[in-house]
């Protein structure tokens, strides 16, 4: 006999589920409800802040004050007057700092070792339920005190949609810079490997690409399904199957190609490397950045600083592949793999940063879970940046990096006020950063602990 479906059995069923449904919707329905709120429209809101780290680079100063109207800072010092009647957010005894900028994040989708079968999310998840998932990715980065981050690569645009459902104020989030698909070789790390013919094959279009005409069509297509980036493949990567991790993955002549085409339209662009001949190859190209920078000698670092390029290190993500190496979450080839560049890459930030090499902040968020993107201050610093470097890095030069410097990056009158307060002195203590206790976006309170 079938069970009644008013039976202990099914009750409890039923009671497990919604407790479930509860841990999902509740956290989400609180951020839309606070991402929806105005920012005390039509007021001012005066934020007083016990040390303010503005992001150029200036000393920190005690006893400040932001003022925030219309979404923007209108005002901005240790001098500044509270207006009678603004709104005041007391942060004493907090250090505020502007919002942070994680310049390489994969949104979209489950992060590496999500649930079963993830090795073959590729084939198996939607590209709609990735933007889902992307929704609740976008609200833990945000909540994470990034309030900007660039996104380069998804599947079948859902980067872009996301994007766009931010903007539109659909769903919170930081705000997005996306690239569509990354583009590669036929075979390479942008493609995706190892299934018998006839299974995720890919055309230009969705970014695979071989030869000039080719690179033309994934480039245009990016731009025209509304990328703001172009992101490609210069050499092979740890995740993918079938090619070594330091091969490069186009001719020197076809990045050319891709990175002349891109700027043409206006788009800045973004190249995964991390073996040495494709990363000199890549900047050689001409390049706005290159992505983990794994394997770098004297004359990578030359071409950096002659090409005034940007390396966005990654380091979690070496510390994370490291990690699932080694506990077995990486097997075989990616395990090798991940083993083998991880100290490579951490050698290679060190040698940067001792030359001055322009570094901007990116963790790879999406190889590990989202909304831990602060360790990234954490690694550089321990690695040898100077705490007050590590946050630039992770403010005023993502966003140089991103084009987008006049609007954010810094705590300056007219800017887009994105803040974040943490409790403690990240100077002192850079993983103070990993803990924010105040978060506004574009004038909204976020988080307010």
């Amino acid at each position: 006999m079938a069970p009644s479906s008013f039976s202990e059995e099914s009750l409890r069923s039923r009671h497990a589920f919604r407790a479930r449904l509860a841990r999902i919707f509740v956290p989400f329905a609180l951020s839309v409800l606070l991402s929806s709120l105005p920012a005390l429209a039509g007021d001012v809101i005066a934020i007083k802040a016990g040390r303010l780290i503005d992001g150029t680079g200036a000393p920190p100063v005690d006893g400040a004050v932001v003022l925030v109207e219309d979404g923007r800072i209108a005002a901005v010092g240790a001098d500044i007057a509270v207006p009678q009647g603004a709104h005041v957010i007391d942060l004493s005894g907090k250090t505020l700092l502007p919002g942070f900028i994680d310049a390489h994040v994969h949104l979209a989708g489950r992060y590496v070792g999500e649930g079963q079968n993830w090795e073959n999310k590729a084939v198996r998840d939607l590209p709609q339920k990735e933007a889902i998932l992307g929704v609740r990715n976008a609200r833990l980065t945000l909540e994470a005190g990034f309030t900007t981050v660039r996104n380069v690569g998804a599947h079948e645009f859902s980067d872009i949609a996301l994007r766009d459902a931010i903007r539109e104020g659909v769903v919170p989030g930081p705000r997005i810079l996306a690239a569509g698909h990354a583009i590669g070789i036929t075979g390479g790390h942008c493609d995706t490997n190892g299934y018998i013919p006839g299974v995720a094959e890919r055309t230009p279009e969705t970014g695979i690409a071989d030869g000039d005409a080719e690179i033309l069509k994934a480039v245009r297509t990016q731009v025209k399904r509304g990328a703001d980036v172009i992101k490609f493949c210069a050499t092979g990567g740890v995740l993918s199957e079938g090619d070594a991790v330091g091969a490069q993955q186009y001719t020197e002549e076809e990045m050319r190609v891709l990175v002349t085409e891109a700027h043409l339209t206006g788009r800045r662009v973004a190249a995964h490397a991390h073996g040495t001949e494709g990363i000199k190859a890549a900047l050689r190209a001409g390049v706005d950045s290159i992505e983990h920078g794994s394997m770098l000698d004297d004359e990578a670092i030359r071409l950096f600083k002659a090409k005034d390029a940007f390396l966005v290190p990654t380091l979690m993500a070496q510390e994370a592949v490291e990690t699932q190496a080694k506990s077995g979450i990486l097997k075989d080839e990616r395990a090798k793999k991940a083993l083998f560049i991880a100290p490579r890459a951490r050698e290679s930030f060190r040698k940067a940063a001792a030359a001055g090499v322009k570094i901007a902040l990116g963790t790879d968020s999406g190889v590990f879970q989202h909304g831990k993107n602060a360790r990234e201050f954490v690694l550089m610093v321990e690695n040898g940046m100077k705490p007050m470097d590590a946050i630039l890095a992770g403010t005023k030069r993502a966003a140089e990096l991103l084009g987008i410097e006049a609007e954010v990056g810094t705590i300056e009158k007219g800017k887009v006020a994105d803040l974040v307060a943490v409790a403690a002195d990240p100077l002192q203590s850079i993983a103070t950063l990993g803990e924010p206790v105040f978060v506004m976006h574009e004038g909204q309170i976020i988080v307010s602990k």
